[in-house]
C-alpha cells in the first residue's frame, strides 16, 4: 500500500476531511483526528497512523505483527497505532481506517452510516 492509497482510504470515510497537524497530514471527522500520515520526506518507512482502541490495537498487532506497532508513549497506550504501509494488506488497512473513523465519529453519524 502506498501513502496515496492510505490517504484515499481515509478520505473515503463519510464527511472526512484532510488537514495538517505538526507537518503531518491528518484526517478528521467533525474536527477530530482519526488518522495521520507523516510527510514522505520525514519518514524512512512509510507509516500511517490510526486511532484504535487499546483492544483493537492488540488484535491488529496479533493478527499481523509485522505491520502494526503502537505509537510512541501515551499515544500508543491509548490505542494510536502505526501501520507499516509496505507490509499491510489493503483489506486490513481499510478495516482499520474504518474502525478509527468509527472510534472518532459522533455516535449518531456512525449509526446513520451503519
Amino acid at each position: 500500500m502506498t501513502s496515496e492509497q492510505f490517504r484515499a482510504l481515509c478520505l473515503r470515510m463519510p464527511l472526512a476531511v484532510e488537514g495538517k497537524h505538526m507537518q503531518h497530514a491528518d484526517f478528521r471527522i467533525r474536527g477530530k483526528i482519526f488518522a495521520t500520515l507523516p510527510p514522505a520526506d520525514a519518514q524512512r518507512h512509510r507509516w500511517g497512523v490510526v486511532k484504535l482502541t487499546p483492544a483493537q490495537q492488540a488484535e491488529w498487532m496479533k493478527h499481523q505483527p509485522d505491520a502494526w506497532v503502537p505509537a510512541a508513549g501515551q499515544w500508543g497506550a491509548r490505542g494510536w497505532t502505526r501501520v507499516l504501509l509496505s507490509c499491510v494488506r489493503a483489506t486490513d488497512a481499510a478495516a482499520a481506517v474504518l474502525a478509527a473513523w468509527r472510534n472518532t465519529a459522533p455516535a449518531k453519524l456512525v449509526a446513520e452510516v451503519g
